[in-house]
């Protein structure tokens, strides 16, 4: 099979679980508020702002992309992450996004009431908390009472290996089987339909592919040559400064990156 070829076959193999096709469906506001509509069971839910890979720096340590936030009329923020491979501790990850994400939402000098409500939405291939569930909504309780608290967050985590019927376990359905559509879901089923079954729709999606993996490629040069700074400075062949300057960086940051 020649490369492109194989492209293309890969590109019409994903599915909506996959990130590099749900950041493009995500693209769609029709398809985000359809979503969240199932997700939130809420069927007047509006959406007034998506935006796919949402770039949140945290200055001070590690940033993150998350795969979508949405700004709802509510004044709520959404954001969903996608997730195949259960290869991670995945509720810490929840809270390190949400919390930056608030972080990043919170205008300086706002009272604490006026931060925005977040809404974390998790959604795997797999059970999460292998409970035999399609979603769990997860809460804060004191532990003392069995009261419920709400502090602004919600974290629900949405699950293909579960099939309870639900309107939920059907579009986990579209978003895993690779010929599934559900007239049900009429936004996401169609942009479904033309990445993965138009020639447009593919070519796209081999673009994208090909994106990622030279991206790819480059990040695992910078983390190699990160790699081997760090060596030479250990073996006091190179002194800090000499290979922070390689490195582009700064002192601070080369230490911090390289754990020294």
């Amino acid at each position: 099979m020649s490369y492109n070829a194989k492209i293309r076959a890969d590109a019409m193999s994903l599915n909506p679980i996959d990130d590099a096709l749900f950041v493009k469906m995500a693209e769609s506001l029709k398809v985000c508020q359809e979503m969240l509509r199932v997700f939130l069971r809420d069927k007047q839910l509006i959406v007034l702002e998506n935006v796919p890979q949402s770039i949140v720096k945290n200055l001070q340590g590690r940033s993150c992309i998350l795969d979508l936030k949405c700004r709802l009329s509510s004044g709520k923020i959404v954001h969903i992450e996608v997730q195949k491979a259960d290869d991670d501790d995945h509720q810490r990850r929840v809270r390190y996004n949400s919390s930056l994400l608030t972080a990043n939402i919170a205008d300086p000098g706002a009272k604490f009431r006026d931060i925005p409500d977040v809404i974390s939405v998790f959604i795997s291939k797999f059970d999460v908390f292998k409970r035999g569930k399609a979603v769990y909504h997860v809460e804060r309780i004191i532990k003392e009472t069995g009261d419920k608290v709400y502090n602004g967050t919600q974290e629900i985590y949405i699950n293909a290996e579960i099939n309870d019927n639900s309107d939920i376990a059907r579009l986990m359905k579209v978003f895993v089987e690779d010929a599934y559509y559900d007239d049900k879901f009429p936004a996401i089923s169609e942009r479904k339909r033309i990445f993965k079954t138009t020639e447009e729709g593919v070519n796209e999606m081999c673009e994208v592919i090909e994106r990622n993996r030279a991206e790819a490629r480059a990040e695992g040069r910078v983390e190699g040559q990160l790699s081997l700074l760090t060596k030479l400075v250990k073996l006091n062949k190179l002194t800090l400064k000499e290979a922070a300057d390689a490195a582009d960086m700064t002192e601070a940051n080369f230490r911090k990156l390289a754990l020294l």
